[in-house]
């Protein structure tokens, strides 16, 4: 049996030691908002927050987590308005949705360690994939949650599809 908490609930799994905390949190503790990308680190869709910290999901094994706290999308506000879920709606990031939490759980751990960061912070911490390329949208979304340069020159949702194109797979542009 392992024991940690997850969303400020204490719980216990009944699963083998080996089992990636992925699965805990989706098949036995039901938080589907972690979700499952590539399985190998790679993506980063699975990426929760293990004692604060940005962790792939899919990379840690749940007896590597004993008496830790993780947190997951489904916990980082209990109205979904964290000013990271608000900016990224009034930047209209999300278009299939899919990398979305993950993406989310990233950033929120780059604020905690960096409340203004720079676009180097944020291509640098940032390495989450997203299929649809909305990367400019998700750097101005991080901006407008730090309170920063929401309005300075940073590419927005007009950017075409061939800017963010240039941009993928990093926030590097």
């Amino acid at each position: 049996m392992t024991k940690f908490t997850v969303n400020g609930n204490p719980l216990e799994f009944l699963m083998q030691p080996d089992t990636p905390l992925l699965w805990a949190l989706r098949d036995a503790a039901g938080l589907t908002g972690t979700k499952y990308g590539c399985g190998a680190g790679l993506c980063g869709a699975c990426t929760v927050h293990v004692d604060g910290k940005a962790t792939r999901s899919c990379q840690v094994t749940i007896a590597e987590l004993e008496g830790t706290f993780i947190t997951t999308i489904e916990g980082l506000s209990d109205n979904r308005d964290h000013p990271l879920q608000q900016a990224w709606v009034a930047a209209q990031v999300p278009q299939c949705g899919y990398c979305q939490s993950g993406m989310i759980m990233a950033a929120a751990a780059l604020l905690k360690d960096k409340p203004n960061p720079s676009d180097d912070d944020i291509n640098t911490t940032i390495t989450n994939l997203c299929r649809c390329g909305t990367y400019p949208r998700i750097r101005r979304a991080i901006h407008m949650a730090a309170g920063g340069r929401a309005d300075a020159g940073i590419p927005g949702p007009e950017v075409d599809a061939g800017e963010a194109a240039a941009r993928a797979p990093s926030l590097k542009g």
